[in-house]
């Protein structure tokens, strides 16, 4: 390969006409994210960057961008993924965390923030522990605990909490089952549970349905199995007025929140992600 075939910018150029020609969703930030991160550079000083890749650096990113036409995710490919202030680690058994769940945990630390003292938090179905970190890193007079039913994600968690400094108390249990050691004691409740229709999975893009765990996907027939379950199973756990923060796909709150209300729990408004989009639901045990 030519020396200037191995610029930054040539090359860039020339991955993103591919991954555009294969139909990969935004080919430029795709064949842009790969080179910064290969070169431990920001994506904006790509342009810049003068100097050639060695022919190693060129081979590991043909490789990538293979990867990408095949419509592995990037983040899948990178093997991490970032999150608010948080570098995590991804594994087969771990969903990508989603930018707009974000927003989920800034409804939880603005809850927390109106508070004067420390609190027991509890996620269930952590995943690579995304949510339960940020909380446990941004609010850390409070107690933090999390469950998954999956081994292999909690590996992850646990690894992403002791990357970050954060302790988070991890548990395997089946949602919220088995925790007698935190009974009548939790005072925040979170979770992003699988709510998407079994009917829909199908449809979903191929970054998605190709390679996120389908368990952190299947919400039932109707997306709402998962809500259903946490408002029956949970209540046991929660102190009196705790508040309940779930994160909803899209059309969902209006149903989460009425299944709250007949689960005994106070609906206390839906929340919009930074796209306008109603991602998350609040709610009160009484």
């Amino acid at each position: 390969m030519q020396t200037d075939a191995r610029s930054a910018r040539k090359l860039v150029r020339y991955a993103a006409e591919k991954l555009a020609c294969a139909g990969v969703p935004e080919p430029r930030a795709s064949a842009e994210v790969l080179l910064a991160e290969l070169l431990d550079i920001r994506r904006g000083e790509l342009s810049a960057r003068e100097e050639p890749l060695t022919d190693e650096e060129a081979i590991v990113y043909w490789a990538w961008i293979s990867r990408r036409l095949k419509r592995e995710p990037v983040q899948r490919i990178l093997g991490y993924s970032y999150f608010r202030n948080l570098w995590l680690e991804l594994d087969e058994h771990t969903l990508v965390p989603r930018p707009e769940t974000e927003s989920v945990v800034d409804v939880v630390l603005k809850i927390l923030n109106s508070r004067d003292r420390a609190c027991r938090v509890l996620e269930l179905g952590t995943g690579s522990g995304a949510i339960a970190i940020s909380i446990a890193q941004e609010h850390p007079y409070c107690d933090v605990y999390a469950t998954d039913s999956s081994e292999g994600a909690l590996r992850v968690a646990r690894r992403n909490a002791a990357r970050a400094g954060t302790k988070v108390r991890f548990y395997r249990v089946d949602l919220a089952f088995g925790l007698s050691p935190l009974l009548g004691s939790i005072e925040g409740l979170v979770s992003n549970p699988p709510y998407v229709r079994s009917v829909d999975i199908p449809k979903l893009g191929p970054e998605v349905r190709g390679w996120d765990p389908h368990a952190a996907l299947d919400g039932g027939p109707d997306g709402l199995d998962f809500y259903r379950r946490i408002f029956e199973e949970v209540p046991p756990l929660l102190a009196k007025g705790a508040d309940v923060v779930l994160e909803v796909g899209d059309g969902q709150a209006e149903a989460v929140l009425e299944l709250g209300r007949r689960a005994g729990y106070e609906p206390l408004g839906a929340y919009a992600d930074l796209t306008g989009r109603t991602r998350t639901v609040r709610l009160c045990w009484a």
